[in-house]
């Protein structure tokens, strides 16, 4: 078993270079982005990476412990910049990959985005995490609903009833794009960094449900994500309802 995990999420914004090549223009506005694709879903090529949230934990003596966390975004690195050094941390600790609809979402998008912009990721490829159901990566949406559509849950809800704050008020992901055209990246990338916290909490439930650690690991395990946040509030206040409202 990996004694690493990454627990990684996507935020997305429509990409308008390569929507103005699907359509066989030599360029397109955000306006007239938004008015091609009006109130439907864009296809996953056409997804730009503008978040990419990430939590690193390694286990040590049988309890995990947070090593990293952070969400890096397209207003301080290109998109490239921001697959390639996620693919590379990847390569280099071959972990454990935990999403939330992962399978149906973030990692057909990275693999569309890395081809599209001609950007090579040996290190998405390293262990079998595009084969659905290899434990190598763990799209808790899919798992804990066994595959079937009409036992998914949302993860608020799931993180609520759980007793878990589950996701801060205000925005979502389909708000993503507004926010960004706004100049307000930043505010997703710190709703990028919760997600992959509520995500991770969640994981670890699982992982006790299975017998992959015992309740005491489980415990000082959450302790322990606790405690990195809780030394981090300073500069990152928007982690502080995440810790203040755990039972």
């Amino acid at each position: 078993m990996s004694q690493h995990v990454i627990v990684f999420d996507l935020e997305t914004v429509p990409c308008v270079e390569t929507l103005a090549r699907l359509h066989g223009r030599a360029t397109c506005s955000d306006d007239e982005a938004a008015e091609i694709l009006g109130d439907k879903f864009p296809k996953l090529p056409l997804h730009k990476v503008a978040v990419l949230a990430a939590l690193v934990a390694e286990r040590v003596d049988g309890v995990w412990r947070i090593r990293s966390l952070g969400a890096p975004h397209i207003g301080d690195r290109t998109e490239s910049d921001l697959i390639s050094a996620f693919a590379a941390r990847v390569d280099a600790l071959r972990p454990i990959l935990v999403s939330f609809n992962g399978n149906g979402f973030d990692l057909p998008v990275l693999r569309y985005r890395a081809m599209v912009n001609c950007i090579a990721t040996p290190g998405l490829t390293s262990r079998p995490y595009f084969k659905r159901y290899d434990q190598a990566h763990v799209d808790l949406c899919d798992e804990l609903a066994s595959f079937q559509s009409n036992a998914k849950a949302p993860l608020d809800d799931l993180c609520k009833m759980m007793g878990l704050p589950g996701k801060p008020e205000g925005i979502d992901g389909s708000k993503v794009w507004d926010h960004i055209r706004a100049g307000r990246i930043q505010e997703c990338a710190n709703y990028g960094e919760t997600d992959v916290v509520n995500t991770y909490r969640v994981w670890l439930r699982y992982e006790l449900f299975r017998g992959a650690i015992t309740p005491a690991q489980a415990a000082d395990s959450e302790a322990d994500l606790t405690a990195f946040i809780t030394s981090r509030l300073a500069e990152r206040p928007h982690l502080a309802f995440l810790v203040n409202e755990c039972p």
